[in-house]
Formats: C-alpha cells, sequence, structure tokens
C-alpha cells in the first residue's frame, strides 16, 4: 500500500516542476526524477506550495500572491507569508524587486544561470552540483539545443582587445561590456562563480585562472538580491571594470543576459560552466548564442603555433593542413583567440546581419515566451496578467 503522505510529498514537487516549465526557461522533467531530486534540495513542502502560486513571468506584491495561495490551501496570515517569502528569497529561490515600487514584488526565479543555479553559490553542496550536472546530462542541454526559441537565451560579446582598431568607436553599446558597466545605473556587485566552486569541491580547479569573482550584478535590484542574500559584495564600477579584464586575460567568455539592460554579466569557461559545457556538445553551437562577431584567418600569416586551439573555450578552432581553421558552425565571436595569437592572423569579424537584444530581461522572456507558446495563448497570458492571474 502506497503511503499517501508520501505520494502527496511527491505531487507538490512534481506540480511545481510542471508550473516551472511552463515559464520561459522551462524546467522539463526527466526519464530518472532527477528533476524533483533537485527541487527536494531546494524547497521544503511549504516553499514548493507557495512557488507554486507565484508567477513565472510578471512580478507581484504579496497580498495578491497570498490571496492565490490561500485558495491552494496556504494557511499563513499575511504578515507571515511576506516574511515566508522573503525566507525564501534570502534561500535563492524566488526574485524580488522594490525600485521603483512601494512594496517588494515577487516571482519565480528560472533554474538556470542567473537564476536559481548562481543563487546557491557559497551554499553549494555537492549532492546538489552533482544533480544539477545530471540534470544538465538528461534534459537541459537538449533543452536548449533545439533551436525552437525564437532568440537566444545566451549571449555573447567580443573581448575588447579582439576588435580591430578602426572599428572601436562604432560598436554598438550592447557588444561593448564597459559601455554596459557605464550604462547601468548601478549599484554593482560581485559573486564566487557557482560553477568553478563545484568544480573546487570535486577536485577539479579551473584550469585557466585561480579567479572566482566572476559574476557579476550590474542591476540595481539584482545586485542587492545578490548582497541581501549575503553571497555577493558591492563593488565600485572601476573595481567592476577590474574584475571585467582580469576575466579577459584568463580567456574567459562574456556572456551578459541577452537584452539591452543586462542585469549579469557571467565570466565562463568551458572546463567549469556546466551550460557552456554543455553547448560544446551540441553539433552548431553558434545557433545558439546571440553573437555579432565570427572570426577568420589569414593563412599565408597563419604560423600554425596552436595557441588559438588551446584558447578556445568551444572547440571551434583546429589545425588542418598546417594551418588553423575556424570551424564557423562553432565559433560564437568571443575574440578570445584573436588576442593570443602571435601572428596577427586570426581577426575578428563583424556579421552583416547584426542581432539587437531585446530592451530589457521582461521583453527577453516574453519573445520567449511567445515563441512557446504561440501568438494566440501569449494573448490569453497577457491577459491573464492584466487580470492578475498566475502566468
Amino acid at each position: 500500500m502506497v503511503d499517501q503522505s508520501v505520494s502527496n510529498k511527491v505531487d507538490v514537487f512534481r506540480a511545481l516542476q510542471q508550473h516551472l516549465d511552463k515559464g520561459p526557461v522551462g524546467f522539463p522533467a526527466t526519464k530518472s526524477g532527477i528533476d524533483v531530486t533537485l527541487l527536494k534540495l531546494l524547497f521544503t513542502e511549504q516553499d514548493a506550495q507557495i512557488a507554486a502560486c507565484l508567477s513565472n513571468i510578471k512580478l507581484e506584491p504579496a497580498k495578491t500572491i497570498w490571496k492565490r495561495a490561500q485558495k491552494a490551501g496556504v494557511t499563513l496570515s499575511l504578515d507571515d507569508f511576506k516574511k515566508k517569502l522573503d525566507e525564501m528569497v534570502y534561500k535563492g529561490i524566488i526574485l524580488v524587486y522594490s525600485e521603483g515600487k512601494k512594496e517588494r514584488h515577487y516571482k519565480n526565479a528560472g533554474m538556470t544561470a542567473g537564476g536559481i543555479i548562481d543563487f546557491q553559490v557559497n551554499r553549494m553542496t555537492k549532492e546538489f552540483d552533482e544533480a544539477f550536472h545530471q540534470y544538465h546530462v538528461e534534459v537541459f542541454a537538449q533543452a536548449e539545443m533545439t533551436g525552437a526559441r525564437s532568440i537566444p537565451q545566451l549571449r555573447t560579446i567580443p573581448v575588447a582587445k579582439a576588435i580591430p582598431a578602426p572599428e572601436k568607436h562604432a560598436v554598438a553599446t550592447y557588444d561593448d561590456v564597459r559601455s554596459l558597466i557605464e550604462a547601468s545605473p548601478g549599484p554593482y556587485a560581485v559573486a564566487n562563480c557557482a560553477c568553478r566552486q563545484g568544480k573546487d569541491m570535486k577536485g577539479e580547479p579551473c584550469k585557466h585562472s585561480d579567479i572566482r569573482e566572476t559574476c557579476l550584478q550590474i542591476g540595481s535590484d539584482h545586485a542587492r538580491q545578490y548582497v541581501e542574500m549575503g553571497i555577493a559584495r558591492y563593488v565600485s564600477k572601476e573595481e567592476a571594470y577590474q574584475i571585467l579584464d582580469r576575466a579577459q586575460e584568463a580567456g574567459f567568455i562574456l556572456q551578459p543576459e541577452n537584452s539591452l539592460k543586462p542585469e549579469a554579466i557571467c565570466c565562463c569557461c568551458g572546463d567549469c560552466c556546466g551550460l557552456l559545457a554543455a553547448v560544446v556538445k551540441a553539433p552548431r553551437p553558434a545557433d545558439m548564442y546571440a553573437s555579432n562577431y565570427y572570426v577568420t584567418v589569414d593563412t599565408a600569416k597563419c604560423q600554425a603555433c596552436g595557441s588559438c586551439v588551446k584558447r578556445c573555450q568551444i572547440e571551434a578552432r583546429v589545425l588542418a593542413g598546417g594551418v588553423s581553421v575556424v570551424n564557423l558552425d562553432r565559433c560564437i565571436g568571443c575574440g578570445n583567440c584573436v588576442i593570443t595569437c602571435p601572428s596577427g592572423a586570426t581577426k575578428l569579424v563583424k556579421k552583416e546581419t547584426v542581432l539587437i537584444p531585446p530592451k530589457d530581461k521582461d521583453a527577453e522572456f516574453l519573445t520567449i515566451m511567445a515563441a512557446k507558446v504561440g501568438k494566440w495563448n501569449m494573448l490569453k497570458l497577457k491577459a491573464k496578467m492584466l487580470m492578475g492571474m498566475k502566468v
């Protein structure tokens, strides 16, 4: 006979998985059930019940969510409910925003980079790291590789030194990492990289650098949440520049959120970043990134030294026929191989068709949702949002 209490516990977490999967990023189920295992490592039963009442898209005040949660069986008073939401914020399992609002607003955090996963930094456990790695292997990489999204969630911009001198003045703000910092209202914060912490726990430290503070938060509320949780520290604009300079020298790939106003900039490498490691396994990584550049090689200048092959994090460079060549199906235009080419044979080239990011994170997610559910269903979702319903 099945223990009904156990069955109900599973149902709560499965219901949350199904709700999160309806969001822009999604959280697909797995055959092994590792998706539910991940949720159990992060959420209590009550956490899961409440999170299933939060929107995946729209920020809402506590009272709106509380009314919805009451109908779902949550018995907390409004004051206790607010405390519970803030407790969940501290645990890094939901998002909070207050800028320009009279009270704090909440919504679910995605399970990907920039969301729940990064929020586990400094509290990472070996069990969680292994579970998330298994989830990546089973389903998340495949979800990213489908190519069904109208815009990629992933974005990379070139290291500044790789951009040809005559073109530097013409680089768009969204492709210039220093301009992204300059345009942000601040405050700025930096956190350790959750992926590198996971590797450190396994005794597999990063091969490229001993830098760990590489996750920059440059959106005001995003930075404040990291600091409020105790997993990041505020930095000045000047220190933010220094952190990025060190990351670029180390050969890390700069990955801001794919919007004109990114809230975070990740500095990733192929041997640590779980998402990048999944991308490397794809047949056409270039299709998975929003990028406005690619690399070419002047074979007459190439010395076949192999420095570009060692530098490339995405396995887009190989030596063939006595020269280095670029696999454009794999090149994402990060420019890391350009700045270490001793002969100057490797050049960064701007694509003819320029991809302009969505205006902000909300616009990015709404565009992804529209592609995911279709125009008609998107109209219904927007109607639900206007009526204060859960989406």
